[in-house]
């Protein structure tokens, strides 16, 4: 198999990919609940840091599923690659729940400058020193691989949470540090969830005996919290209108990249009139702390490698505005060079690499550029039936899919 964290390319996706897709219907549905530790994760895709930064597309993976195992059977595959797209939704429509994780996070990291106590707390349960079984093994792993199950994740917040009480930005934050699939919204909402903030009063109690279960009898963690305690937070603001994407200038134009979407040649025409490519990455933002080298290493990888294929795509030349000294003034010297005032930006989700190119963006159309921000048909096709619970979107997969062309008839019965 395959190791996770191994290439951040394309490439490696789709070998990824097609060695999966034999286990994408039912040993999946029946399995992908289990983590049998890190030599045995035959039954889950790991494919999570190359569909993070798009260097396989959601589409990509479900059409897959489809094809090799047809709608019945690929079902349960489908919805966890939906999963992703719910959270990547819901956050568009409720930014501010960004915002307030960030607040969060800073107000909570400067608690462990002053509470000596609550530091010690924290180095122990981030070094996977507290005694609890499987804590302490997800911790190290996590650090080491940069990569963690999904029921894993699940447990290690509930157990960070409710048994050792600590602050629940500080989890999000440290999870943020190492994940190679780190992602603004599932990281942030997922935490949320686990502390019962996104469904309010419902929050996720790691028990005994459903992580033996899940963890295929490899930890039977005793002295658990038997209830879960109320976590400061903020609610669900109301759902804000999502701005239309704009359309692809009918004219020349250069292309600016970013780590959230790494294939563009998928859905961009060769023929379109590009003048260049650069790209730009945020990895060095996602968190308070420092980023682990494996994260800053694979985000790094991935924009080298899209850029690397959009320019060969269109045969232009590439400029990877990361490798520079500055790269913000790279920016702005790079298009000054160009021939052309029209920029295309591959969608920027809610996020720190929002937050870090927004201001730029504002500064290239103060300058006199014209900025068109695209979206691909997946999020414009899913995004709508994101306003609310998971549970809405699951019951328009059939009919948002066969919109997409995917699956006509799709049964929600799995």
């Amino acid at each position: 198999m395959i190791p996770h964290h191994v290439g951040p390319t394309r490439a490696q996706a789709l070998e990824r990919l097609n060695e999966f897709v034999p286990r994408m219907g039912a040993h999946y549905a029946g399995r992908r609940n289990v983590d049998p530790g890190i030599e045995g994760r035959a039954n889950v895709s790991q494919l999570s840091p190359f569909i993070r930064h798009r260097l396989l597309s959601e589409e990509e993976a479900v059409s897959a599923a489809l094809i090799v195992h047809g709608a019945e059977q690929a079902f349960k595959f489908i919805q966890e690659i939906c999963w992703r797209t719910y959270f990547k939704g819901w956050l568009e429509h409720r930014p501010l729940v960004w915002r307030d994780y960030v607040d969060a996070r800073t107000s909570q990291a400067a608690l462990l400058e002053k509470d000596a106590s609550l530091r010690a707390d924290y180095e122990t349960a981030t070094a996977g020193r507290t005694g609890i079984d499987g804590f302490d093994h997800w911790a190290r792993e996590l650090a080491e691989t940069g990569y963690l199950h999904n029921h894993a994740r699940m447990s290690f917040a509930s157990i960070w949470l409710f048994t050792l009480k600590l602050p629940w930005a500080l989890g999000a934050d440290f999870f943020l540090r190492h994940l190679l699939d780190g992602d603004p919204a599932s990281n942030t909402l997922s935490w949320r969830w686990v502390a019962g903030l996104h469904t309010a009063g419902k929050p996720y109690l790691a028990k005994r005996e459903a992580i033996e279960t899940c963890s295929d009898g490899r930890f039977s963690p005793r002295n658990l919290a038997d209830r879960p305690r109320d976590i400061d937070g903020t609610g669900n603001p109301p759902p804000e209108t999502i701005t239309a994407a704009d359309p692809l200038p009918q004219k020349p134009f250069a292309l600016l990249l970013t780590e959230d979407d790494l294939s563009i040649e998928t859905w961009l025409d060769e023929h379109l009139d590009v003048e260049a490519v650069a790209g730009m990455e945020s990895a060095s933002s996602r968190c308070a702390d420092d980023v682990s080298q494996a994260a800053r290493e694979f985000t790094a990888g991935a924009l080298a490698d899209g850029l690397s294929r959009a320019a060969l795509h269109f045969g232009v030349p590439e400029t990877n505005l990361s490798k520079q000294t500055d790269p913000e003034t790279a920016l702005f010297d790079w298009v000054g060079r160009l021939q052309v005032k029209d920029i295309v930006v591959p969608f920027i989700p809610t996020g720190w690499a929002r937050d870090r190119m927004a201001p730029l963006l504002r500064k290239l159309r103060s300058e006199g550029f014209i900025i068109h921000e695209i979206r691909r048909d997946w999020d414009d096709a899913f995004w709508p039936h994101t306003r609310k619970g998971y549970f809405k979107l699951r019951k328009q997969i059939p009919s948002v899919l066969g919109t997409l062309g995917l699956a006509e008839g799709l049964k929600t019965d799995g």
